[in-house]
């Protein structure tokens, strides 16, 4: 439990401060120690048990911000500790002051400063911990922060491309999944209803659509929990199981549409990863086992793995141990192995990660391109479809008189 006390020295002095306790009771104790008087304690809203910040998230926005103002008061000469103090009183978030002041408090006892961020490992990337625990062994702080708010920055505008080209498909999936249900919760029931009622027998694509839509208008309080829930599994099981993400990954490289941004994704995040972390000066064979964790997808992973334990270990050089793995593309382990004799490989990795980069936001694009027309021709499908089932039969009677 995180409390936060003022609290009387000998002289009168009021200080303020946070403080992590199991219970009130240890709190007092370590006051007493402090030979403090005790004048207000609070309980804030916020745990860290388990690694959880609560009272909010934090936000790759927020990393950003971190990141690129420690950098700057780093710069300019100010401590750790005093720019830690500068970031508390600047955010007004919750999780996000919360988090800073577990930092403080574990700068004042001494602990590292990569701990705090490895505490919690859903919001902190094993990239980003490590880059932070290389930079305070080797006094590189600064740069490293700068480094990883460009990167931080770089990530999110890429997130924010491919999101903001899958908003006109999706709201168009969903209209279209809107018409249908409108259509056979309210307006074909009623369609159906004038032709029994006049003891007509529609044809038999009418029928068939009319029974398809009555049956979803009876039973839509059956159906609609039913596809939530179902929706609700598969999305748990594709995004958080191993083994479902592993099915997912599989289907998504094989797609024809999809397969080429799928792996120019993961090429994107494995330069741009290995980049960052050999620029701190990791040992290459940690960096590589970092990036197959952090890359996204199985095949990548389990290759980069191999590299690591089969080829570096053993003695082979980068380029060697990559040219042995089919996954990366020809040109790829060509530039890694000069670039290795040259001594740039990671600014040529950090090259290859803008170039794909910019290569994703590319074929989202043209997939995009695809996905609209056929997306329009699905709800003008299903419209003409449902007018047609009811077209029909309206003419086969007026043609019988």
């Amino acid at each position: 439990m995180l409390y936060h006390y003022l609290a009387a020295d000998k002289s009168g002095k009021i200080l303020e401060d946070d403080f992590e306790a199991d219970n009130l009771s240890q709190l007092l104790q370590y006051l007493a120690g402090k030979e403090l008087r005790p004048v207000s304690v609070k309980t804030l809203k916020t745990t860290r048990a388990g690694g959880r910040i609560s009272a909010g998230k934090i936000t790759i926005s927020d990393k950003v911000f971190l990141t690129k103002y420690l950098a700057l008061m780093l710069r300019v000469g100010t401590d750790l500790l005093s720019a830690i103090d500068i970031l508390i009183a600047d955010f007004d978030k919750p999780a996000m002051k919360n988090f800073l002041l577990e930092v403080r408090d574990n700068l004042s006892h001494g602990q590292p400063f990569y701990q705090a961020f490895a505490r919690y490992p859903r919001v902190f990337s094993p990239v980003f911990i490590s880059l932070v625990k290389a930079a305070e062994a080797s006094g590189t702080l600064q740069k490293t922060f700068e480094n990883l708010s460009v990167s931080l920055i770089r990530e999110a505008d890429l997130r924010s491309n491919i999101r903001s080209s899958l908003i006109y498909p999706i709201i168009l999936l969903i209209l279209s999944f809107v018409i249908f249900t409108f259509l056979s919760t309210f307006a074909l029931p009623k369609i159906a209803k004038v032709f029994t009622d006049a003891a007509i027998e529609p044809p038999f694509f009418s029928r068939v659509v009319f029974g398809v839509g009555l049956f979803f208008g009876n039973n839509i309080l059956i159906i609609m929990p039913t596809i939530l829930l179902l929706g609700g599994f598969l999305a748990y099981f594709f995004l958080k199981n191993r083994v479902g993400r592993h099915m997912a990954q599989g289907f998504f490289s094989r797609l024809p549409l999809v397969k080429k941004v799928y792996r120019e994704l993961a090429l994107q995040r494995f330069a741009s990863t290995m980049s960052s972390l050999m620029k701190a000066g990791l040992p290459i064979v940690q960096t590589i086992k970092i990036t197959a964790e952090a890359v996204g997808q199985e095949s990548f992973r389990i290759s980069l793995l191999r590299i690591g334990e089969e080829g570096l270990s053993k003695g082979l050089t980068i380029g060697e141990a990559f040219r042995r793995e089919t996954i990366f593309p020809k040109v790829v382990t060509n530039l890694m192995a000069i670039s290795e004799k040259a001594g740039h490989l990671e600014d040529v990795l950090a090259t290859l990660a803008e170039f794909y980069a910019s290569g994703v936001e590319a074929r989202i694009r043209a997939l995009v391109s695809v996905l609209e027309p056929m997306l329009l021709l699905l709800m003008g499908g299903l419209v003409a479809v449902i007018a047609l089932s009811i077209i029909v039969p309206i003419y086969q009677l007026t043609t019988q008189f």
